[in-house]
């Protein structure tokens, strides 16, 4: 990898000389190395030594907190004081406006950054960072490439959210310090067949869309006999994995995909394991806990919320913050690192069932099933109330009483109840505002 070194210095090549920011890039990665193999006991002291620093500049500087915290302004020493801080809620924080925000963040900080959550839920979380948190961000991104081995001087394509075509000599800031293939990055459309002629020009090394399109094209490249000759990874990025979605990568073009988990707001929260299909929590950037309903650390085999504070973020901090998002805790990793594991991430609460009797758990659907039994192209599960469902579906025909009753059957079954289903064709099932898609949508409080 360091015969890749850039050189910012004109005629100096070996040993390569970066621009201040591509050093910076490279002393990050040098730091995480090391840090990722620490025991965990040593980990999590570093982890609460650094969020001490975050909770001292959040009492004085950032009024929700100034009033939150306000008997605990001497900090946080112990584990035992950090879990009995009081959790806030996604609610909490936009109730809370510009209370949130810092008086005075650092000016080593460097800008404040503004960003928006994608609304999936239907109310957008606006949130604050600055240069340096940004720079984080890249870190853990060079970190996932530099894990995975990915060969930089391949081509990167990306279909994403919120962005039009572009073409770029290199694979963006994170991977400064080093030279690299280009990038091609165009927006979502509709059109799988389109998405794939475009892919098929394009020819990438690599391939990054969110979870629920990069399956949706493996699906179409089988029915059509598409191969991509060139892949060597797919990855895929703010959506829960499907279970079926990597054998389906798998057999369309023959190469794994590689997640990871991260959020407007609260930035890389894991990466997956270079290893397994296990998730590496990022623990030099956050203190992420599993906690169950009664606020306890669940288990490995355990799911349960996830709520995170930021170690970095000056500009709005957010501490102990439940985003909504749940998650199965994983066992310690074979490869060594101390890094915490999560087995999967799971999804939001409105993504789970909610039954007569008042429990709630997270329904799966393999897609593959409902194209068996009737031609559904897209499908999406509203659940409107306790003992009724609404089964959305795009085929190119009204189907048959029998293809309905057997479509019906097959999510009962699934589902382990019997609910009051109606069958609704819709011409195209829209993603939510962020680009996201849902197949399973509780809207039952």
């Amino acid at each position: 990898m360091s015969d890749l070194i850039r050189s910012a210095v004109a005629g100096v090549v070996w040993p390569a000389i970066p621009d201040d920011h591509a050093a910076r890039m490279l002393t990050l990665q040098l730091q995480l190395e090391q840090s990722q193999w620490l025991p965990v006991e040593k980990l999590r002291g570093r982890q609460l030594r650094q969020f001490d620093a975050a909770f001292r500049h959040a009492v004085k500087t950032v009024p929700y907190y100034r009033e939150r915290f306000a008997a605990r302004i001497a900090g946080v020493s112990g584990w035992e004081e950090y879990r009995r801080l009081p959790v806030s809620t996604r609610r909490d924080v936009q109730d809370a406006g510009s209370a949130m925000h810092s008086e005075a963040p650092p000016p080593e900080h460097g800008a404040v950054v503004v960003t928006e959550s994608s609304g999936s839920t239907g109310s957008p979380l606006v949130t604050r960072g600055t240069a340096w948190t940004q720079m984080l961000w890249q870190g853990f991104l060079l970190r996932d490439h530099l894990w995975h081995r990915r060969d930089l001087a391949g081509k990167l394509v990306a279909i994403r959210s919120k962005t039009s075509e572009q073409r770029l000599p290199g694979w963006g800031p994170a991977t400064a310090p080093f030279a690299t293939g280009p990038s091609v990055v165009r927006g979502l459309s509709s059109d799988l067949d389109e998405q794939l002629q475009w892919l098929v020009a394009e020819n990438p090394d690599y391939l990054l869309s969110l979870a629920t399109n990069l399956q949706a094209l493996a699906e179409r490249s089988l029915q059509l006999g598409i191969r991509l000759p060139l892949l060597k990874q797919a990855r895929t990025y703010a959506e829960s994995l499907r279970p079926e979605a990597r054998a389906i990568v798998r057999q369309a073009w023959g190469v794994e995909i590689a997640d990871s988990y991260s959020s407007e707001e609260l930035g890389y929260l894991a990466l997956q394991c270079p290893q397994g299909e296990h998730y590496h929590v990022q623990a030099e950037s956050v203190i992420l806990e599993v906690l169950n309903e009664a606020g306890h650390p669940c288990a490995p085999g355990e799911i349960g919320q996830i709520v995170v504070s930021t170690l970095h973020n000056f500009a709005m901090p957010l501490l102990r913050y439940a985003s909504g998002d749940y998650a199965e805790v994983g066992e310690p990793c074979a490869c060594g690192r101390g890094l915490p594991v999560l087995q999967r991430i799971i999804g939001r609460q409105r993504n789970m069932l909610l039954r007569p009797d008042g429990a709630r758990y997270w329904p799966s659907f393999a897609s593959s099933v409902w194209r068996e039994l009737a031609p559904v192209s897209q499908f999406q599960v509203v659940q409107t109330a306790r003992d009724v469902l609404e089964f959305r579906f795009v085929a190119p025909r009204d189907l048959s009483d029998e293809e309905g009753g057997r479509l019906v059957g097959a999510l009962h079954e699934a589902l382990g109840f019997t609910y009051r289903t109606t069958l609704l064709r819709m011409p195209e099932i829209p993603r939510a505002r962020g680009g996201k898609y849902e197949d399973f949508i509780c809207a039952v409080d």
